[in-house]
């Protein structure tokens, strides 16, 4: 697989016996998953999140369900508080594809029903954080994902 801009860990991963296709353990829906290289930035940038920025496991959830006009999507990844409001969605994309206006469309048009403060991002290579300003009608670049903990974020 590839090699990310972001912290190794040991994943699990097994061939199926049928295909011999890989699957990678995904700890937050507790079980194994096709393994590509999308779910490979995933795996691993959760595990950033909950080993390096200290979120909960508890409090994340991967292929989130949300309800867009009347078409059912699913956020690659939601963050929650403590209060189980949603706090942060993070976008992957493969390290081959660039990241661009159009991937972040894709997440602002998931936030137009989430309303979270931040928005992440990434190939796993480059990482990109906004937090969102309701009020202005606006959003800043942040230079690096926020620590759990920080405002905004353990509600």
């Amino acid at each position: 697989m590839y090699r990310l801009n972001l912290p190794p860990f040991e994943p699990k991963i097994r061939k199926k016996e049928a295909s011999g296709d890989s699957e990678i353990f995904d700890p937050l829906r507790r079980r194994y998953v096709a393994l590509t290289p999308e779910e490979w930035v995933r795996q691993h940038f959760v595990h950033y999140l909950i080993s390096i920025k200290k979120y909960p496991a508890s409090l994340i959830a991967n292929e989130a369900g949300i309800k867009l006009n009347s078409l059912t999507r699913r956020c690659d990844t939601v963050v929650y508080n403590t209060r189980l409001e949603p706090v942060m969605i993070v976008e992957y994309k493969e390290p081959r594809v660039k990241i661009t206006q159009g991937v972040f469309d894709q997440v602002v048009q998931y936030n137009s029903v989430l309303k979270v403060p931040f928005i992440v991002v990434t190939n796993g290579l480059i990482h990109y954080c906004c937090r969102m300003d309701y009020e202005k009608m606006g959003y800043e670049y942040l230079t690096d994902i926020p620590t759990w903990g920080e405002e905004d974020l353990q509600g």
